[in-house]
């Protein structure tokens, strides 16, 4: 089963040649041979550390009362089964070597199940339960490592009893160290570099940055782009949102301002300190800060505050290709193209087309025939607290905002409404 090319995760999961396992179902997991020799139990599994993934090097056998151990390597694997694992027997001996350890070899059981997580500050994080791998094209690989309770539940066998849903850290930010310096600590670190983090979400860049502090924290957020620093501080908490602003320099500060909407800023600024508040609303512009401050004075904030005006909007005569083209050109965020709006001639809003309908739809269709007359909008007097159930009611990604006799005025977004902190 020897492979000589080598098999990233992305191609694996591609080419859908692929099966993930986890350590704690494959843990004293019965190895015969394909002659049905029986050899033993899983005891742990070797890997060796190398970029991006750890490979296997091989099955660990211990045998305990005084029988020496056994090293299957993993080119001799032939089924990782259900039930048993079925490997070539060892070739003229009775056994295989005993395990003798190599520089840059770990062992899954002894070196990662049960060791706490530190972050690059030396805090306590969270506890590695399990670690889950990859199988693909004969090559086995440790992708994640999963911190939540159901990796403690499948470890003692009971992993039908799925509780939450699973917590899993990439591989490539946990710390890798040899299997000498393991024996010495039972912690490992969390290691994230610049170029890694910039291809993270908004949400997993707040918590890098919550990780560091002081100069690191400072130097690591003037490397992201406006739009990258904009979005981990939507989802940071509110002390490293503090953190972030104090010391950012005016010219930086107004850039990543303006890549966020009204409602963000306003939940931005009302966790920063007055001083701070004060300075940053000279940086926006006059009716931005007119509307952003009435949302701060005003707990009850309607939804004619909260709007945007950047939105798609079109009549009912215009055809499917004409506004997928508009769509094309008009270099709009993801975001603002979720729905598309139909207007009568007079701006009242008659319809709305979902982005997913519109592009199954014939070019020559127009919008009148495709889209839904049945739109639910928000009244522009609503306060945030209906637009909240209104969002919970009918799980849209964006509301238009209509005034009485139904003249689209606005939309406003699930996400500029509904901060993270909510959701957790």
């Amino acid at each position: 089963m020897s492979v000589t090319k080598d098999v990233s995760f992305a191609d694996a999961i591609s080419n859908k040649e692929f099966r993930f396992f986890w350590f704690s179902e494959l843990l004293n997991r019965p190895v015969a041979t394909v002659n049905g020799d029986r050899l033993g139990k899983l005891s742990d599994l070797v890997f060796h550390l190398r970029d991006p993934y750890p490979g296997a090097v091989g099955i660990y056998l211990e045998h305990g009362w005084g029988k020496p151990t056994e090293l299957i390597p993993w080119d001799n694997v032939v089924d990782v089964g259900k039930k048993t694992i079925v490997v070539q027997p060892p070739g003229g001996t009775e056994t295989y070597p005993a395990f003798v350890d190599q520089p840059g070899w770990i062992l899954i059981n002894e070196h990662l199940m049960g060791r706490t997580i530190l972050d690059t500050d030396g805090r306590r994080v969270e506890v590695v339960n399990d670690v889950q791998m990859l199988e693909s094209k004969a090559r086995l690989i440790i992708i994640h490592v999963d911190v939540s309770f159901n990796g403690f539940l499948r470890k003692w066998g009971l992993g039908g009893l799925r509780w939450i849903t699973d917590k899993l850290i990439p591989w490539r930010y946990v710390q890798p160290f040899s299997l000498e310096d393991a024996v010495k600590t039972d912690t490992v670190s969390l290691s994230i570099t610049k170029e890694q983090a910039r291809e993270l979400p908004g949400e997993d860049l707040a918590d890098v940055l919550e990780m560091l502090s002081g100069e690191e924290q400072e130097a690591f957020f003037s490397a992201l782009d406006p739009e990258k620093a904009a979005e981990s501080l939507l989802h940071a908490e509110p002390r490293a949102k503090r953190q972030l602003i104090e010391d950012l320099p005016k010219e930086r500060a107004q850039v990543i301002l303006a890549e966020l909407s009204i409602p963000q800023l306003a939940d931005l600024f009302s966790v920063l300190p007055h001083d701070d508040v004060t300075e940053l609303m000279q940086l926006l512009p006059e009716e931005n800060a007119k509307r952003i401050q009435q949302l701060l004075s005003d707990r009850e904030a309607r939804a004619r505050d909260l709007m945007s005006s950047d939105y798609l909007v079109f009549r009912q005569e215009t055809t499917v290709g004409e506004a997928l083209q508009n769509i094309r050109t008009s270099r709009r965020d993801p975001d603002v193209i979720s729905y598309i709006y139909v207007v009568a001639e007079e701006g009242q809003l008659i319809g709305v087309v979902d982005l997913r309908e519109l592009v199954l739809a014939a070019d020559e269709a127009h919008l009148a025939d495709v889209m839904s007359s049945s739109v639910v909008a928000a009244e522009e007097d609503k306060t945030r607290e209906d637009l909240e159930e209104i969002f919970a009611k009918y799980r849209y990604r964006m509301l238009p905002v209509v005034d009485g006799q139904d003249h689209l005025l606005g939309t406003i977004r699930y996400s500029d409404l509904i901060q993270p902190e909510q959701e957790k």
